[in-house]
C-alpha cells in the first residue's frame, strides 16, 4: 500500500537535514517495505519541515505506545485547536520546567513523533485527546511562534545492541523485576508482558519504563538514549535502586528473628498460599542473587525466538503458551524435551517464508526440459500445458499431475527438471510403506511424537512453494502400514483443503496453496480411485532402440565416463555397438538395464587403464560380449520360422510392454483342456471361451469333429513362476488353439493383441502404446490390433510408426487369415474352404459383418532399421500376396 502523507502543518514544505549538534547520530530512517502496515509509515519518507510541539509534564509516551492527555497548558490548547486535521502528527516533548511560558531551548532534545487520535472538549476548556507515539524524532531550534511551539524534526537512528549482552541484561531485568512483583502485587503481571515482547531489545526497555512504573524524570531518560545497550544498562540500574528500596522496607518490617517470614510458611496454612508463598520467596533469592533460573532461561531463550520470527498470529500465541509453560516443568525431565522440541518445529516451519522466483516462465520450463530429456513431446506438450492453466489461473490449486510409467523411464528426472525451470526448490518424498503417523505426524502425547514427513519436507526447504515430488504413489497403503495414509494424502491434495492441512503433531493449519505437487507411479491404475480422481495422468510408455542409442549417446555415456575417472577422448564408442547393448542387453522399457550394462564395460576399462595404463579404448560389440557375456536377449527358435501352436502376444506389465509366447499342443487323450503358466482368473476365462470358439468354428477352418474327444490341449504360458492375468489375451489364445488343432503354423514376424467374445468379436484393449514399443524393441514389425485401438496410434512415436504395419481387425476370423500360414508354411492359406452344408452357409451369412476383410495400415515412407548384434528376427517381407489382405 502507498505511504500517507503528513498532514499540512504550519511552515509546510520538507526538505532533507543534516545530522543535529548533539553527540547521537541522527539520520534519515530507512524508507519501509511496502507490505508495511507500522502506523508511522507516513514518517519513514519524510517529515515536515517544522513539527508542532506538545510539552507535557505529567508522563512520558514512548514509540508504538499511546496514552490519553487531558491537555490544560495553553500552547497546546492553541495548538489542538487551529490544527482540528484528522491524523495530526505533532512532537510530544517531556518538560521539567516550572516556569511559564517554558523555555524553547529546553525542549531541543529527544522526543517522540506521536499521532492525535481524537479530541473530547471537557468543561473549563480543556482538552481530552488519545495520543499514538510513532518514532523518536530530534527537535532543534524550538520556537514559540504565535503561542504555538513548533521546531526542525531530525531522524534519529538507534545503536543496536550486541545480542548476547543484552541477552544477559533482559534475563537480569526481568529476575529483578519478579522480585519485585512477589513483593508488590501491581507489579506481579509485568514479567509475564515482557516475556512476550523480547524481540528487539530496545522496545523492550521502553515497555520496562511503561509497565514498571519508573517516575517520569526515569522514563525521560530512557527516552533519550539512543544506544539500545546503554538503555537497558540504565533500566537494569533503576530498578536494581528500587529493588534494594524494597529490600529494606521488607527488612524493616519483618522481626530480627525473621519470625514473620516463617509464619506465613507453617504446616497450618493452606497449599496454595504456601505455594504462593514458596514462590515468592523464591523470586526474591533469585533477584538477591542476580541469577536466572535454568527453566526461565529457556523460556526466555524461546519466547526471544518467537519473537524474532514473525510467526503467524494463531501460530505465535499457541507457541508462547508453550514457552510459558516450560518454566513451570523441571529443564532436564521429558516433558520439558518435549516442549523445546515442538517449539522448535513450529519455529522453523516457513510459515510465511516464499522462494524468490520470478513468474512462470515456459519457455525457460521448455529448455530444462529438451536439454535433460530425449524425445517424450506429447509428455513435455502436456506439462507445460498443466503449468500454462496455473500460470493463467495464477495459483496451483486444482489437480495435480501423475507422472507413469515403467521404472527408468525419466518421471523424477522430469519433475527435477520443471522444478529447476520453474526456479523453485525440489522436495523428493517416497509414499511406498508409508503410514498415516509417517506422512501426518504422530499426536503430542504419544512416546516419541513427531512431525509428519510432509511438513518436515517444507521445513528442510525453507519454503512454502517447493515444487513437491510424490513418488511411488501407487504403491501407498501397500503392506504393513499404520493408520489409512489414503485418507491423509486425499486431504493434502485435496485443493478445497490445502489451504489448511493439519499435520496432527504441529496441531496447526499450514498453508500449502503456493506448492507444486506432482505424484509419480509405475501403474497408475493401482493408485487408489479416490486419489485417481485428484490426478492428471501423463503416461510414459518407454523408450525405442534408436531413442536408447540418442539418450545413451548424448546424456548417460559422458555422464558414466566421468563418474568412472575416464576421459571422453580415451574411449570410441559407436552408435553400432550401443544399438548392439541396446538390443542384446536392455530390452526393457526403461534405461536401467543400458545404464547397467553402459557401467560395466566402462568399469572393464577403468581397471584396464589402472592396471596396464592403456590410454585408448574402442567398445566393439565383440568387447561387450567378452565383458557382459551372451546377450540377454537371443533370438528364439518361434522368432525364425513359423511354427505350430506357438503365438507371439502382447502383454502390458507395469515395468511396460512385454512379448508373452503362448504356446499350445495337442496330444492324444479324452478331451481335456489343460491351462498351466500361474493364470489369473481373467485370463482362465479368456481360453475357456476361445477353446469353445475354435470348436464353434471346426469345419471352416479344417479341425475334424473326431479331433476334440480323442485329443488333450495343453495351453501353456511360458515363465510360469510369474502371475499373470488381463483381458488382452483371448486373440492370441484362440489363434494358438486353432494353429495347434488345425497343424497349421503361425507366422512368427507378427504379433497381436486384442480380447475375443464367443461370438468371435475383438474388443479394444489398453497399453497399446506400451506393446507396440515393446514389439518393435523386439524386432517385430507388423502388429494386429483391434480396430477400436485406432485412435491410440496416435500415441506411438512417429518414427515408430513408420516402421511398422498395423492390421486393425474387429473379428477373429480377420486374424485367422493374416496369422496362418499352409501346413508347409506357405502363406495364404488361413481358413480352408471346404464345402459347406446350407445350415453352415446361414450361418456364414450371419457373421459375414464381423468376418470382413481386415483394415491394414501400412507406414513405408520410412524403411525400418536392419538388425543388429544379436537381433536375428526376420523382417523380410513375404513376396506371396495373402488374397485376404487389403492394401
Amino acid at each position: 500500500m502507498r505511504s500517507k502523507r503528513v498532514p499540512d502543518l504550519p511552515h509546510g514544505g520538507t526538505r532533507n537535514h543534516r545530522a543535529g549538534s548533539r553527540g547521537d547520530t541522527v539520520e534519515r530512517m530507512p524508507k519501509s517495505h511496502p507490505e508495511s502496515h507500522d502506523p508511522s509509515e507516513s514518517l519513514n519518507d519524510t517529515l515536515p519541515e517544522r513539527i508542532p510541539v506538545m510539552p507535557i509534564k505529567s508522563t512520558v509516551l514512548f514509540p508504538t505506545g499511546a496514552t490519553g492527555l487531558q491537555i490544560g497548558f495553553t500552547p497546546n490548547i492553541e495548538l489542538l485547536t487551529r490544527y482540528s486535521a484528522r491524523n495530526l502528527v505533532v512532537g510530544l516533548v517531556y518538560s521539567s520546567d516550572d516556569e511559564m511560558p517554558i523555555d524553547p531551548e529546553s525542549l531541543e532534545k529527544i522526543g517522540v513523533a506521536a499521532r492525535v487520535l481524537n479530541r473530547l472538549n471537557l468543561p473549563g476548556g480543556m482538552i481530552q485527546t488519545t495520543v499514538q507515539g510513532l518514532i523518536r524524532i530530534r527537535l532543534e531550534e524550538v520556537r514559540l511562534e504565535d503561542g504555538v511551539y513548533t521546531a526542525y524534526p531530525r531522524f534519529v537512528e538507534e545503536t543496536a545492541a550486541d545480542n548476547a549482552e543484552a541477552e544477559a541484561l533482559v534475563e537480569r531485568i526481568l529476575t529483578t523485576l519478579g522480585g519485585m512483583g512477589a513483593m508488590v502485587p501491581r507489579l506481579s503481571e509485568v514479567p509475564k508482558i515482557l516475556r512476550g515482547n523480547l524481540g528487539d531489545p530496545g522496545r523492550f526497555a521502553d515497555l520496562v519504563a511503561s509497565l514498571a512504573h519508573l517516575n517520569v524524570e526515569e522514563r525521560d531518560g530512557v527516552l533519550q538514549r539512543l544506544d539500545v545497550l546503554d538503555r537497558l544498562k540504565y533500566v537494569d540500574s533503576v530498578l536494581e535502586a528500587e529493588w534494594s528500596r524494597l529490600q529494606e522496607r521488607e527488612t524493616g518490617e519483618a522481626s530480627p528473628s525473621g519470625a514473620a517470614m516463617e509464619t506465613r510458611d507453617t504446616p497450618d496454612a493452606p497449599t496454595a498460599d504456601r505455594v504462593r508463598n514458596l514462590r515468592r520467596r523464591i523470586a526474591t533469592l533469585q533477584a538477591e542473587l542476580g541469577e536466572v533460573d535454568p527453566g526461565e532461561r529457556q523460556a526466555l531463550e524461546l519466547l526471544r525466538r518467537i519473537d524474532r520470527s514473525k510467526l503467524p498470529g494463531r501460530v505465535a500465541s499457541v507457541a508462547r503458551q508453550e514457552a510459558e509453560r516450560l518454566r513451570m516443568v523441571p529443564p532436564a525431565s521429558p516433558e520439558a524435551a518435549e516442549i523445546r522440541h515442538y517449539v522448535d518445529t513450529l519455529l522453523e516451519l516457513p510459515w510465511l517464508a516464499r522462494g524468490d522466483y520470478r513468474e512462470i516462465d515456459l519457455d525457460q520450463v521448455r529448455e530444462k526440459l529438451n536439454e535433460g530429456h530425449v524425445g517424450l513431446e506429447e509428455v513435455k506438450r502436456k506439462i507445460l500445458e498443466f503449468l500454462s492453466v496455473t500460470k493463467l489461473r495464477e495459483n496451483v490449486l486444482g489437480p495435480i499431475l501423475c507422472i507413469s510409467g515403467p521404472p527408468d523411464v525419466g518421471k523424477s528426472s522430469l519433475v527435477t527438471d520443471v522444478a529447476e525451470g520453474l526456479g523453485r526448490p525440489l522436495v523428493r518424498l517416497q509414499l511406498g510403506g508409508r503410514g498415516e503417523a509417517a506422512l501426518m505426524g504422530s499426536r503430542r502425547g504419544r512416546a516419541g511424537a513427531h512431525a509428519g514427513k510432509i511438513l518436515n519436507a517444507i521445513r528442510d526447504t525453507g519454503v512454502r512453494d517447493p515444487v513437491f515430488l510424490l513418488e511411488e504413489i501407487d504403491l501407498i497403503g501397500i503392506g504393513n502400514v499404520e493408520g489409512d495414509p489414503v485418507e491423509a494424502l486425499e486431504e493434502l491434495l485435496n485443493p478445497e483443503h490445502r489451504s489448511e492441512f493439519v499435520d496432527h503433531y504441529v496441531d496447526l493449519p499450514f498453508d500449502l496453496t503456493d506448492t507444486i505437487f506432482i505424484a509419480t507411479a509405475n501403474d497408475f491404475f493401482r493408485v487408489p480411485r479416490s486419489l485417481r480422481e485428484l490426478l492428471i495422468e501423463i503416461r510414459i510408455a518407454g523408450y525405442t532402440p534408436e531413442e536408447k542409442v540418442s539418450i545413451a549417446r548424448e546424456h548417460i555415456l559422458p555422464e558414466m565416463i566421468r563418474a568412472n575417472g575416464l576421459r571422453a577422448e580415451e574411449i570410441v564408442v559407436t552408435d553400432p555397438t550401443l544399438s548392439f547393448l541396446t538390443r542384446g542387453y536392455a530390452r526393457d522399457s526403461g534405461l536401467g538395464s543400458l545404464r547397467r550394462a553402459i557401467g560395466a564395460v566402462l568399469r572393464y576399462i577403468a581397471y584396464g587403464k589402472a592396471h596396464d595404463q592403456q590410454s585408448h579404448w574402442e567398445v566393439t560389440p565383440a568387447l561387450v560380449e567378452e565383458i557382459l557375456g551372451s546377450p540377454r536377449y537371443p533370438s528364439t527358435e518361434a522368432e525364425n520360422r513359423p511354427e505350430v501352436g506357438v503365438v507371439t502376444g502382447l502383454a502390458w506389465t507395469a515395468s511396460g510392454g512385454e512379448l508373452m509366447f503362448i504356446e499350445a499342443l495337442k496330444m492324444p487323450g479324452k478331451g481335456r483342456l489343460i491351462i498351466t503358466g500361474m493364470l489369473g482368473d481373467v485370463m482362465k476365462e479368456s481360453v475357456n471361451a476361445a477353446y469353445s470358439y475354435v470348436r464353434s468354428r471346426a469345419e471352416l477352418l479344417g479341425i475334424p469333429r473326431e479331433v476334440f474327444p480323442t485329443h488333450d490341449l495343453h495351453i501353456h504360458f511360458p515363465v510360469g513362476a510369474t502371475p499373470k492375468d488381463g483381458p488382452s489375451a483371448g486373440a492370441a489364445v484362440t489363434l494358438a488353439m486353432a494353429s495347434s488343432l488345425s497343424d497349421r503354423c503361425v507366422r512368427h514376424d507378427i504379433a497381436l493383441t486384442g480380447e475375443v467374445t464367443l461370438r468371435g468379436k475383438i474388443l479394444e484393449i489398453g497399453g497399446v502404446k506400451e506393446k507396440i514399443l515393446a514389439a518393435y524393441r523386439a524386432g517385430i514389425r507388423e502388429v494386429i490390433l483391434p480396430v477400436g485401438n485406432e485412435r491410440d496410434l496416435r500415441d506411438v512415436p512417429m518414427d515408430v510408426r513408420e516402421g511398422m504395419v498395423f492390421h486393425l481387425v474387429n473379428h477373429i476370423d480377420q486374424v485367422f487369415r493374416i496369422a496362418l500360414v499352409g501346413k508347409e508354411g506357405t502363406p495364404g492359406a488361413g481358413i480352408s474352404r471346404p464345402e459347406v452344408t446350407k445350415e453352415q452357409r446361414g450361418m456364414a451369412a450371419t457373421s459375414r459383418d464381423s468376418a470382413d476383410a481386415p483394415r491394414r495400415v501400412v507406414r513405408t515412407t520410412r524403411p525400418a532399421p536392419e538388425p543388429t548384434g544379436a537381433e536375428h528376427t526376420v523382417r523380410r517381407r513375404r513376396k506371396g500376396a495373402d488374397p485376404d489382405h487389403i492394401s
